[in-house]
């Protein structure tokens, strides 16, 4: 049994963002299904998914930076890590106010993870995220976080103490949100953004003590209660009824509110007042000073609602919901340097997009690119693309609006990157929910991509097209150059900060002094096993004369062996290299 942390350190960290994920992964569904507020577009579960698994990226950053060392990362670093990478990967409303909820928390705990840094840190990331709210609304992840920072302020000073206290309030206030928020009352559910609130929290608990809170009220065969008291949603009472058996509030002591699908059919109307919202939703990250971002707020607060600005130190998330989605961009751009700007349109009571009336295509390719180099290549051959800038891949909402671009029945979705694997997933499951036909294929690397496209054939069975493309994928071998930035140990022996790594399949097998050397020995290692074409991919700086050299070594050592040259503009790596 693993050791159970006296304090938050760098370790705790890291296991607290891993159990996180874990519970939002498993819960994510549930969740979305009870979205009802700010607007009923089932994702609130997603969006708090892929913010955390942004946030649990940086920290695993941080430990990979020191898996040569003998200690564990410091806390201050895993902590800032944590806020840092859910700051650059929130998605939508609940998940920019988890990432301030995360950056206030991590304000404290770099100074200490003790029992007294924990408190603080639960008071400060409540009134963090109030005040990034431009009109704080109660019932909701709001409500549940100051009701969490509240109850850990009582009780003895220990850790373990602290954790189940702050869950425990946090669990009380959410049970609590129907009868403080009338649209979640006529619904009949709780706050979906406090709920995985609690759902983080509870993952605190079992990262302190090694256990996992008890999960809602479940029958003796695991399945939701049935509706009480004329409630219409499934394991949620209406108006407080209790269940059977259990306390107030319907919810059995320490248990976690059970997730509802409100009956009928599309979303839910939410605005109070039963005018429909704002028709967009807007989101970026924003680089600018604290007063060009005051400026930005009463701009913003003037065009729509839901606005929320959450960061600091330069680097900012904003998130609005505007019926002028260019006027919405327009501020970012006179506040400082707005970019990774999202655009969603908000589905109709019908639950279709309107922005597109004209008659779909059969089917589309929708690919993620390193570079715009490749973007072009990409959409000359007819595909819609997705640009992954270095240390920025794409959201799960990019890859969803790409699909939308794309306004095709039929979808395969390319997403190059092993890395996007669970948020490639995500993008396509909405999609789906929409009633596009999407099929992923698990491409790595952008060479993969290529191939795929090379065969892609629409006017034969999707079926079909998509094996296809799978198998030309399948048949690529990858590899790529990078620049070691510091020592480090791999599979090909020590490297030293400066050095060429050569990476095939997502390994590092060659190490070397200069680029040119180190992509001839990567290009006999791969060539070695066969192959029939070589795809080289050029970054920005590189010269086209390491093309050319690289050229003439597979001619002159391999006769039978075609070469393709791109060019892939602003990329991470400066070449990439296929084989099929």
């Amino acid at each position: 049994m693993p050791q159970l942390p006296d304090d938050l350190d760098a370790v705790a960290v890291r296991t607290w963002c891993s159990l996180a994920l874990e519970a939002l992964g498993r819960e994510r569904a549930e969740i979305d299904a009870i979205n009802v507020y700010p607007i009923a577009d089932g994702d609130t579960g997603t969006n708090l998914y892929l913010t955390v698994e942004s946030a649990a990226a940086a920290v695993e950053a941080v430990f990979a930076a020191h898996e040569t060392g003998a200690t564990a990362p410091a806390t201050a670093d895993a902590v800032r890590a944590m806020a840092h990478g859910a700051l650059i990967g929130a998605r939508g409303n609940s998940g920019t106010i988890l990432a301030q909820l995360l950056r206030g928390m991590a304000g404290v705990l770099a100074d200490g993870g003790d029992a007294a840094h924990l408190r603080r840190a639960l008071t400060r990331a409540a009134d963090a995220a109030r005040r990034a709210v431009a009109h704080p609304v109660e019932g909701t992840v709001l409500t549940v976080a100051a009701a969490a920072a509240e109850a850990a302020e009582g009780g003895e000073p220990d850790l373990r103490t602290v954790v189940h206290a702050a869950y425990d309030g946090a669990l009380a206030a959410l049970a609590r949100t129907p009868e403080q928020l009338a649209v979640l009352g006529r619904a009949g559910v709780v706050d979906a953004g406090g709920r995985g609130l609690v759902a983080v929290l509870g993952a605190l608990v079992e990262t302190v003590t090694g256990q996992a809170p008890v999960r809602g009220p479940r029958t003796a065969h695991g399945k939701a209660p049935t509706p009480v008291d004329g409630g219409s949603v499934v394991g949620l009472p209406v108006g407080g009824t209790p269940v059977e058996g259990g306390p107030a509030g319907g919810f059995p002591a320490g248990g976690v509110p059970e997730a509802g699908v409100p009956v009928g059919e599309g979303p839910l109307d939410c605005p109070e007042d039963g005018v429909a919202g704002p028709a967009f939703e807007v989101i970026y990250l924003l680089e600018a000073g604290d007063e060009q971002v005051a400026r930005l707020r009463t701009r913003l607060d003037a065009l729509g609602d839901s606005l929320v600005v959450v960061g600091g130190d330069g680097l900012w998330h904003v998130h609005v919901h505007v019926d002028d989605a260019g006027a919405a961009v327009e501020a970012g751009v006179e506040a400082g340097r707005p970019y990774r700007i999202r655009i969603t349109h908000f589905a109709t009571e019908s639950g279709h997009d309107l922005r597109v009336q004209a008659e779909p295509a059969q089917r589309a390719v929708v690919v993620v690119v390193p570079g715009d180099g490749l973007a072009g290549l990409c959409t000359e051959a007819g595909a819609t693309t997705v640009i992954a800038r270095p240390g920025e891949p794409p959201a799960s909402g990019e890859l969803v609006d790409a699909i939308r671009r794309a306004h095709a029945r039929e979808v395969v979705l390319l997403p190059n990157d092993a890395a996007l694997r669970h948020t490639a997933a995500a993008a396509a499951e909405q999609a789906r929910t929409e009633g596009v036909r999407v099929a992923l294929v698990p491409t790595r690397a952008a060479v993969q991509g290529i191939a795929a496209l090379a065969v892609h054939e629409p006017d034969r069975g999707f079926d079909e097209d998509v094996v296809a493309m799978t198998a030309a994928a399948g048949a690529t071998r990858y590899a790529e150059l990078a620049v070691a930035e510091r020592q480090s140990w791999t599979m090909a022996g020590i490297c030293q900060a400066g050095d060429i790594l050569g990476l095939i399949d997502g390994d590092v097998a060659v190490i070397g002094a200069d680029v040119p050397a180190t992509a001839r020995t990567v290009l006999d290692r791969m060539l070695a096993a066969g192959g029939e074409l070589v795809t080289l991919v050029l970054g920005e700086d590189v010269p086209d004369s390491l093309a050319d050299a690289l050229e003439e070594h597979v001619r002159e050592g391999y006769l039978a062996v075609d070469t393709v040259v791109y060019r892939g503009g602003h990329q991470r790596a400066p070449l990439l290299i296929g084989v099929e």
